[in-house]
């Protein structure tokens, strides 16, 4: 029986990098993908390739439809069609938004929002052929509440979640579902701008008392991935009772 296939944006490191281990533990071929990291990518394929797991990967900006169009055409060759997208390509920014800049905040939407669609665009015309496939988009609970000083990365989440459940009703009669899920305070590197003293606050706000893991995000995803076939259209908070609790 042939592979099935997951693409993971973002995944050189963190919880992309989870979610790519996650599927190859399964048996998955993985496309991984990162604009930079080109070192910790390639450290990821070889941890995803320690699963017996056929991995490509991409350097390349998602932000730019080319770019995601290359990547998904070298996907093809590889694999063939895709069964799976995990938008989680992304960036933070924290300031005031008094003192950003335009081209500030237009890069944020970019990585943040327009990856999402790109990526999705594009899987789309093979999944909606073959009538199935699942698109999981990577967001935060600060696109359901906003945060302050936060707000133009808010606004890209906010948009993902909105998508997530506009998309999820339009391919709900072509078999192909859409879901994200909203993280909360998760331990990865966006976090480590914080103290001791600030993270032990944070985490005395979080009613099960600690920060989540990247783990924890990738086995979500892959229940979104292969699990209840009439869940689509949702965001799912995945925080500890933090915010969205």
């Amino acid at each position: 029986m042939k592979k099935k296939t997951v693409v993971i944006t973002g995944s050189s490191r963190g919880i992309g990098k989870a979610i790519a281990l996650r599927f190859a533990k399964e048996g998955w071929n993985v496309g991984i993908n990162c604009s930079k990291s080109e070192k910790e990518l390639e450290v990821t394929k070889r941890e995803v390739q320690c699963f017996q797991a056929d991995c490509l990967s991409f350097l390349g900006d998602v932000s730019s439809y080319d770019v995601c169009r290359e990547l998904f055409q070298k996907v093809r060759e590889r694999f063939g069609t895709v069964d799976v997208l995990v938008n989680n390509a992304g960036i933070s920014h924290i300031g005031l938004f008094q003192d950003m800049k335009p081209e500030e905040w237009n890069r944020i939407l970019q990585i943040n929002l327009n990856s999402v669609m790109n990526c999705s665009h594009l899987v789309l015309p093979d999944m909606i052929a073959e009538k199935k496939g699942s698109i999981i988009n990577i967001s935060s609970v600060w696109g359901l509440a906003g945060a302050s000083c936060e707000a133009v990365y808010s606004a890209s989440k906010g948009g993902i979640n909105a998508f997530t459940k506009a998309l999820g009703k339009e391919l709900g009669p072509s078999g192909v579902r859409v879901n994200a899920i909203a993280c909360g305070a998760i331990d990865t590197e966006m976090n480590c701008f914080l103290d001791e003293e600030e993270r032990r606050a944070l985490v005395e706000e979080i009613p099960v008392n600690r920060l989540g893991t990247c783990e924890e995000v990738a086995d979500m995803a892959y229940y979104l991935a292969v699990g209840n076939p009439y869940l689509t259209g949702q965001v799912i908070s995945l925080d500890g009772g933090w915010i969205c609790g």
